[in-house]
């Protein structure tokens, strides 16, 4: 039996067991944070008043057999009507070549409050339908094994209901003034029951995302032509510190303008470093970043790629006041 077929095996009977039994499932994480902002903190939805469409594409660990891949879209336009934001989302999660696929739709609004001339504060809501599903056909059981000509035999495993769904909401504030940006996010905050099979249960851990930044314009008087920005990020998912400290990650990194041309650098302590590069113009942004594996794990999992494209539209005419969240867009 050839290694890669080998560790076929080992990794779906593992995604197996976690996701049959009361394991806690994880979101997952993006790289280019400010280039998925609804998905980062609904309290994002609308900051730049503007209407924009944003996709996203992430594949990580494309050197191993099942790799994860995580599709994303989403809208959201500043609304002066209602002061606030109106956006929307859909993410598609799959695992494994796809027999474990997450799907969700979100919709996301956001409250504008005006504090004073310099600093503004943005209250957002989530509510997210999901669905869950297994593709039984592509799971291997010990007993399809003969010892001579491997997988030959038909299982006699009981497929179990291979789909869940059920609504999930998620909230998140943010302040700003021109130069500073802090936001805080909670998703899953009712942990909806993800289990497939009918007893026990899977419930999915609420995750807390804290996230600051600066935006320093190299030139004042024109600040669109570049900028440096520091940045730090906190997420926690779940209480399992001791059995999996994968559920906390601390990030630290950068960005930088000039022109149209944008980078970053991102370090996810104890795990990877994040290379970012990027074009940005008036009506249209794309991104690429590499995470460079520097875990136990080793870069020979071939790390993540991802991929982000922005269309900006033209913005309806003012009505009232409005001060846009100077944030990097990657």
């Amino acid at each position: 039996m050839r290694v890669s077929r080998i560790f076929k095996l080992l990794f779906i009977s593992t995604l197996a067991a976690f996701t049959l039994s009361t394991g806690k499932a994880q979101d997952p994480i993006f790289s280019q944070f400010y280039a998925n902002p609804l998905y980062l903190n609904p309290a994002l939805t609308g900051v730049d008043r503007c209407p924009r469409f944003i996709m996203n594409y992430r594949n990580q660990w494309p050197s191993i057999p099942g790799q994860f891949v995580t599709y994303a879209a989403s809208y959201d336009q500043h609304v002066d009507a209602i002061s606030g934001g109106l956006g929307g989302t859909v993410m598609v999660d799959e695992a494994g070549n796809g027999i474990l696929r997450n799907i969700n739709a979100s919709a996301m609004y956001s409250y504008d409050l005006p504090v004073n001339r310099y600093f503004s504060i943005r209250a957002g809501f989530q509510a997210t339908y999901f669905q869950k599903s297994i593709d039984w056909s592509q799971l291997t059981f010990g007993d399809q094994i003969d010892p001579r000509y491997g997988f030959i035999y038909n299982t006699n495993e009981i497929p179990i209901e291979n789909n869940v769904n059920g609504v999930d909401f998620s909230s998140g504030i943010v302040g700003y003034t021109k130069t500073f940006y802090g936001g805080f996010a909670v998703h899953h905050i009712t942990q909806p029951d993800e289990k497939f099979l009918t007893t026990g249960e899977s419930l999915l851990p609420r995750k807390f995302t804290a996230h600051a930044g600066f935006y320093l314009p190299y030139n004042k008087r024109y600040p669109d032509e570049g900028y440096f920005s520091p940045n730090i990020m906190f997420k926690q998912q779940g209480n399992e510190f001791s059995t999996n400290p994968n559920a906390r990650q601390t990030f630290l990194g950068f960005y930088t303008k000039k022109g149209p041309l944008v980078g970053g650098l991102w370090y996810r302590f104890n795990d990877a470093m994040v290379a970012v590069l990027g074009i940005q113009t008036e009506y249209i942004r794309f991104g690429y970043s590499y995470d460079i594996t520097i875990s136990d794990l080793t870069n020979a999992t071939g790390g993540a790629h991802e991929i982000s494209v922005a269309l900006n539209f033209d913005c309806p005419p003012k009505r009232r006041k409005f001060r846009p969240l100077n944030c990097p867009k990657f």
